[in-house]
């Protein structure tokens, strides 16, 4: 059964991409490292519209339940639907905030929010040593959430339950789900990804 768009599944491994690149290129201090954290920021943008006005299975709404239900899928007594289950679903949310607050304090340490409005009353030096140690600490806490997110991932390779390939084919084998999945037009995607390139520009172009 198909699960998931084309658009999620280039976001998907583009964002791995990025996320290793940066941790290259931050931990050794060579590299495009600003360049690629505006890179993963346009992505963040996109992924955030595209969680309302994309795919089913992409769409926010679809995949995050109630605490209730993460539990009682975590004990086995709610079965999971097309896309992410209820549990993978706030990892998901997880993973995207986690990477928004490292792109944001990013951002304020290469001083491309100094000319943002109001910059010069609410990007202080204390509020800047406080981002910059939010950066520093976020180092240690995104490999640990990826690290989790890859372990939870072989766990269900272990159950027969291939992830990694749907994310990769769009389609969930050994799995069956009931009802469709409704996908909208790829075009969307594409104008939304425009849409959230050109804010990145705009941040580049005013700092």
């Amino acid at each position: 059964m198909k699960v998931w768009d084309l658009s999620t599944r280039l976001y998907h491994w583009m964002q791995a991409a990025l996320f290793i690149g940066l941790m290259a290129s931050g931990l050794s201090g060579n590299g495009p490292h600003v360049q690629l954290g505006l890179a993963l920021t346009t992505l963040l943008i996109w992924r955030f519209i595209w969680g309302w006005i994309g795919s089913e299975t992409s769409r926010f709404q679809h995949f995050l339940r109630p605490p209730k239900s993460v539990v009682r899928y975590l004990q086995g007594k709610e079965k999971a639907k097309a896309g992410h289950n209820p549990a993978g679903g706030w990892m998901v949310v997880t993973l995207l905030s986690g990477l928004t607050i490292q792109c944001v304090s990013g951002l304020a340490l290469a001083g491309l929010l100094d000319n943002l409005p109001f910059a010069d009353i609410w990007l202080t030096d204390p509020v800047f040593s406080i981002l910059e140690s939010i950066h520093l600490t976020m180092i240690k806490v995104l490999p640990a959430l990826v690290g989790v997110h890859v372990l939870a991932v072989f766990f269900y390779k272990l159950r027969s339950k291939p992830l990694t390939w749907a994310m990769i084919s769009g389609v969930q084998g050994r799995i069956k789900f009931e009802g469709t999945v409704n996908f909208v037009s790829q075009w969307r995607a594409l104008l939304a990804f425009v849409f959230a390139a050109s804010i990145t520009v705009i941040i580049v172009v005013q700092s």
